[in-house]
């Protein structure tokens, strides 16, 4: 099978199914907000519906990672979920109620809310062993992601939002091609399995503790922001094809981000809480400036802001994580990162801005962004004197190799 996968070609439609996957995914999570307020849905019944995601996410992550622990074919499981979410997908596009279209999505949500953490799984399966490394199939998932997102915003406006369901068929039906092209993998590189002591003693950890707090008072309003962004666009007098140029803003520098905090951060506790304060504070300045936009092209061009702040707080509370929970645990620590950031901030984002949108507006949904903001700013801050006085001492560091895989 290792002879297989050296040949091009596999590797090949392994990049091209990263390419299609995060292509689909950016559909939805920009444009089908478009389609819901279409339907008649208010921003708040389009906060809860897009906040859906989140709860289904915390049971449906571990049910198709024990399935793919039993059966060890994860490229089976991956496909599994991609018919799943293809067939639910225009189940929702034809759905003729508010009621059914919560129960399409809801089940639409169990199949393709894991599919991000399960291709990563799939893709480290496929690539251990050999002289390939994560990033160079993370960069097509980025270009998919930013190329997508201004291709489907011009046919949008050349067209109508009716045609999202077409769009979303293709990339999906294209995904499973390039899925099916590939070699039978007969083991996968999963994460270990989660106990109750083991999240005992992850919440044993203070200062671990307070770092999650401070990371979600920082999701909260970037969750906010992902889910209404194109909707405030709209509401300015933008088209879809400037969402299509604010996403592809936001995220076409994310890899060289990654790479550069890769190359030049030190893997020091007091280090990693000093960026993290000072990401924080580009994030405040980031809602400020939202919060005053008065127009479509404002909006865009302070997504670039995005690159910077959702790139570096990813990468380096991934690497904190690692320096903070004990070896044995650090599983369950990036679980746990990982859940109240796309988790419970997911769930608190999506609803929380939705009323706030709908009964304020959206200026002020940013401004308590930036309250929120503030708060995890002098947070993170106050840890990082904390630390440079001597007043915590980290775990034992870990090696390279195993934190360039950790982080993905």
């Amino acid at each position: 099978m290792r002879e297989n996968l050296n040949k091009p070609l596999s590797f090949t439609s392994l990049k091209w199914f990263n390419f299609f996957v995060y292509g689909t995914i950016v559909l939805f999570t920009s444009y089908f907000q478009l389609y819901l307020q279409d339907v008649g849905m208010n921003k708040l019944e389009i906060g809860t519906v897009m906040s859906l995601g989140a709860l289904v996410s915390i049971f449906a992550n571990p049910f198709w990672g024990i399935w793919t622990d039993r059966y060890q074919n994860i490229r089976r499981i991956v496909l599994v979920m991609l018919a799943g979410t293809l067939g639910l997908s225009q189940f929702i596009f034809q759905a003729n109620t508010y009621e059914t279209i919560y129960i399409s999505i809801v089940l639409f949500y169990f199949f393709q809310g894991p599919l991000f953490a399960q291709s990563n799984t799939m893709i480290l399966s496929y690539i251990e062993g050999t002289n390939h490394r994560f990033q160079s199939f993370r960069l097509w998932g980025s270009l998919g992601w930013a190329i997508t997102a201004i291709a489907a915003g011009l046919l949008l406006d050349w067209s109508d939002i009716s045609i999202l369901s077409y769009l979303f068929a293709v990339l999906l039906c294209a995904s499973m091609i390039a899925l099916v092209m590939l070699p039978k993998l007969d083991h996968s590189i999963g994460m270990a399995p989660l106990s109750f002591k083991s999240f005992s003693k992850v919440f044993y950890n203070p200062f671990f503790l307070c770092f999650i707090l401070f990371g979600i008072l920082v999701s909260i309003p970037n969750t906010m922001n992902n889910t209404f962004m194109s909707l405030y666009i709209t509401d300015l007098g933008g088209s879809t094809g400037m969402i299509g140029w604010a996403v592809f803003l936001s995220s076409i520098l994310e890899v060289g981000v990654f790479i550069l905090c890769s190359r030049f951060l030190k893997r020091k506790v007091s280090v990693l809480i000093g960026w993290l304060a000072l990401v924080s504070a580009l994030f405040l300045l980031r809602w400020w400036l939202m919060a005053g936009a008065t127009t479509p092209l404002q909006v865009v061009l302070i997504q670039i802001l995005h690159c910077i702040t959702f790139g570096g707080f990813f990468y380096v509370g991934t690497q904190l994580t690692m320096l903070l929970v004990p070896r044995p645990f650090r599983s369950s620590g990036q679980a746990l990162y990982t859940l109240t950031w796309s988790g419970l901030s997911g769930i608190l984002g999506g609803v929380l801005g939705g009323w706030l949108f709908q009964n304020l507006g959206a200026q002020s949904m940013y401004q308590v962004g930036v309250f929120f903001t503030l708060i995890a700013t002098i947070g993170f801050g106050c840890m990082w004197l904390f630390v440079t006085r001597g007043g915590y001492q980290p775990p034992e560091e870990v090696g390279e190799e195993e934190q360039e895989i950790e982080i993905y």
